[in-house]
Formats: C-alpha cells, sequence, structure tokens
C-alpha cells in the first residue's frame, strides 16, 4: 500500500438525520461524526443498539447519504461508480433476491462490479468453494439456511476484492464453518493491504479481528483504542496454558497466590464447534 494514499475512508462532521412525525420531527443517529479509518487496517465498530453503527456502515457503503458532513472513501466521492466498485459490504440481513441461485447472484454482482463474465465465474467459482457453497451454487437462496446466507454474504463481498470491506454483525447468524472462512477471508484481505470495518457485539471477535476500535454512544465517537487497553481491567490477567500436567495445577495456583494474586477460576480450555464437529484435538 502507497504511504502516501488517502485513507480508507474520511468522515467530518458527518451527521446522519430520520424524519419522525410525520416529517415534523427528525432523530439524529449520527452527530457530527469525525473519524479517519487508515488503509490496511481493522476497525471495529461497538455500541448499544441505536448508537449509529449500521448506519454508518451503510452511509460508507454508499446504501444511505449522510444528512450532514463530508465523507471521503478511498480518496473519493461515494458518487463516482469506480469508488463504490472498490467497496463490499456485508449488511446485517440478506437483501439478496432469493428466487436466484448462488451463481446467478454472483453472475449479477459481478456485472453491476463492471467484472467480465469469465472472470466472475472463476472468482466466483473459487469463493463459493471457500466457503463450503461449492455444492450449493445451482440452489435457489430461499433455500439456504440462515448460516448458509451468511457465509455466501461473506463471499459475494469478496468477488471483487475490494479495498475497502463493510462487515455489520458479520458473526450473527453465521454457522460454525463460517467462523473459519472469515478468518482465512480476513486474513486474505490484511494480506493485500485493504481496510476492513467491523461491526459486532461480541468482545471475542472485537478482540481477535480488530486493530482498533471506536466506540459510539449516542451517534458520538465516546472512545477509541486498541481491543486490550479499552477491555483491560486493571489488575487482572488471563492466562491460557498449554502443555501443562493437570496435576501441576496446584503448584500453579500456590504459585500464584504465594505472589500476591488470586486464582479465581481454573478451567480445562475449549475446542471450537469447527474442531469438534471435524474430531480435531
Amino acid at each position: 500500500m502507497n504511504a502516501d494514499a488517502p485513507p480508507a475512508a474520511r468522515l467530518i462532521g458527518l451527521s446522519k438525520h430520520y424524519p419522525v412525525r410525520l416529517g415534523l420531527g427528525r432523530k439524529t443517529v449520527l452527530r457530527e461524526l469525525d473519524l479517519t479509518i487508515p488503509n490496511g487496517a481493522t476497525l471495529g465498530l461497538v455500541g448499544p443498539n441505536g448508537s449509529g453503527k449500521s448506519t454508518l456502515q451503510r452511509i460508507l457503503a454508499g446504501v444511505e447519504r449522510a444528512s450532514s458532513g463530508t465523507v471521503e472513501v478511498l480518496g473519493g466521492a461515494l458518487a463516482d461508480p469506480e469508488v463504490r466498485a472498490r467497496i463490499g459490504f456485508v449488511p446485517e440481513d440478506s437483501p439478496f433476491p432469493g428466487e436466484l441461485d448462488a451463481r446467478a447472484v454472483l453472475d449479477l454482482l459481478g456485472s453491476l462490479q463492471g467484472i467480465r463474465r469469465r472472470e466472475t465465474r472463476t472468482r466466483g467459482a473459487e469463493l463459493l468453494e471457500r466457503v463450503g457453497l461449492a455444492d450449493h451454487a445451482r440452489s435457489p437462496l430461499r433455500r439456504f439456511s440462515r448460516g448458509m446466507l451468511r457465509r455466501f454474504a461473506l463471499a459475494q463481498a469478496w468477488l471483487h476484492r475490494p479495498d475497502l470491506i463493510l462487515l455489520d454483525e458479520p458473526t450473527a447468524g453465521l454457522d460454525a464453518q463460517g467462523f473459519d472462512v472469515l478468518d482465512e477471508l480476513l486474513a486474505e484481505a490484511r494480506g493485500r493491504g485493504a481496510a476492513v470495518v467491523f461491526t459486532s457485539h461480541l468482545v471475542s471477535d472485537l478482540h481477535e479481528h480488530c486493530d482498533e476500535i471506536v466506540v459510539l454512544l449516542d451517534g458520538a465517537v465516546a472512545a477509541r483504542g486498541a481491543p486490550w487497553e479499552l477491555f483491560r481491567r486493571e489488575g487482572c490477567w488471563r492466562l491460557e496454558l498449554e502443555g501443562l500436567d493437570e496435576a501441576r495445577l496446584p503448584e500453579l495456583e500456590a504459585w500464584v497466590t504465594a505472589h500476591g494474586g488470586t486464582v479465581r477460576s481454573s478451567s480445562p480450555a475449549g475446542r471450537t464447534l469447527f474442531e469438534l464437529y471435524h474430531g480435531k484435538p
């Protein structure tokens, strides 16, 4: 990534209002928000319901327009089709036409992105294989389970190798296979310098995937920092050990106590559902 390139997104004084009471009033969702998203970064957006997270994602995707303020994405304006063609978006819902099969939807999205049909077919087949849907390429999306639809949403967002990827609650409804798929796709995106904006209510998602977290409260930035900075509890540590004989655990706990600490809990480390399904130790 060119060090002199503009940031993935720059928002200045961004506000968003919705009309209420038959247009006689308005509800403010985002308030004079200033935010810069660096290239190559994975930024987490957190906040209670109604704090403006999904609205911000939709504005960055070009699905909604800001009421006021400046929105610059990938060095340009969202009105520019070439800019929008460099954005991938996984919305919280699944807005894809259920009567079409998976391959047909990817063909449609590829044509809208200006990708040649042969390239769309090749890339689409590769992604459907990666997300575990190759055997369902000809199945209408209405027959997909919630988890399958979430994996398909990931595939379509990566179809055109976007430079800015917007993920609105990508793990909501995701099945066990999908979590590994998401990890792989995020690693691929980071490897080529794409920026990612990741919205989640799960602390584990944010710790695992995000370089920085922005906390939105009442439509404004309340805090920003690395996950370990924002979520840490002073004086508390969590260790995960490997290779320790269980019989030596009391000895370790005694050492902690002797040095002024308190062992609040101790339990075996767990496997993921994916590891359970595939018999991995």
